[in-house]
């Protein structure tokens, strides 16, 4: 064992403790997968990520993400999280303000705007309307009836995502999932605010086959959902998504569509900083 440098990050909050905190190893050189997943189930947040060398000239670094329950290829929370803390620690990448990850899903590019980070979705892995043995399942799951599902489809880049979206935001807010129903479906429901709120949409995301029976905020869940909803012409280019009202959290997602990519970003704040022994 080792002492190795270790930040905690609040994202998508610019308030500390009102975000989704990742925890963050930083020169993560020499741990194995097993001493990895170890860690993440102590931490028991949502995600534990770990920074390591590149294996690609075209990264500034590459990043490793773990759940309670496992491997992820890629998150978006993390992604923000774990830049926050390369760049706090004096990372600096080959392409100023513009910093590149590497992950299981490949390249991700990440862009700097004043204080705030953010990243270029990834592509949607899979994507179409579920079956109807599978959008049974997210009915029951959610608690709600069929009628009341506008929409059902995958927006998977990297976790399975469903994405489902409800008649608004209040009825997102009023979900009671059904834990044991949803099994180990991964589901994102999101329902449009009207003028009364500060955020355009109200997101959830659950995902209790990873250990999380609700994550706060949800990088990956949001940038699936803009790629579904905003070719769509549901959402419009640019909007704000507010995520983990029902935890007590105050989770506000930036997400712009600019070109041919789609920037999921947001504020971010570290909580702690030290070193930890692994």
């Amino acid at each position: 064992m080792r002492s190795r440098t270790f930040a905690q990050v609040d994202v998508f909050t610019a308030v500390p403790y009102l975000g989704n905190p990742v925890a963050v190893v930083l020169d993560a050189d020499g741990l194995g997968e097993e001493e990895m997943a170890a860690f993440a189930r102590w931490t028991n947040l949502s995600e534990t990520t770990f920074v390591l060398p590149p294996t690609t000239p075209e990264a500034d670094y590459r990043l490793r993400i773990f759940t309670p329950g496992g491997e992820l290829p890629f998150a978006g929370h993390p992604t923000l999280g774990s830049a926050a803390a390369w760049l706090g620690a004096g990372g600096t990448p080959s392409t100023p303000g513009a910093p590149v990850q590497e992950c299981g899903v490949g390249l991700v590019r990440l862009r700097q705007d004043g204080g705030r980070l953010a990243f270029a979705a990834p592509p949607l892995r899979r994507s179409g309307d579920v079956s109807p043995d599978v959008r049974a399942q997210v009915v029951r799951a959610l608690g709600v009836a069929d009628d009341e599902v506008r929409a059902c489809a995958w927006v998977a880049n990297g976790p399975q995502w469903i994405g489902v979206l409800l008649a608004d935001a209040v009825a997102v807010l009023d979900v009671e999932p059904d834990v044991a129903a949803m099994g180990r479906l991964e589901i994102g429901v999101v329902g449009r605010w009207g003028d009364e709120n500060d955020a355009d949409v109200e997101v959830r995301a659950f995902v209790p086959g990873m250990g999380i029976v609700e994550d706060p905020v949800t990088g990956s869940l949001n940038a699936g959902l803009a790629q579904w909803l905003i070719p769509a012409g549901v959402l419009p280019d640019s909007y704000v998504a507010s995520q983990g009202t029902v935890l007590n959290r105050a989770g506000r997602v930036h997400v712009d569509r600019v070109g041919d990519d789609i920037w999921v970003g947001g504020d971010t704040v570290t909580c702690i900083e030290g070193h930890v022994r692994l």
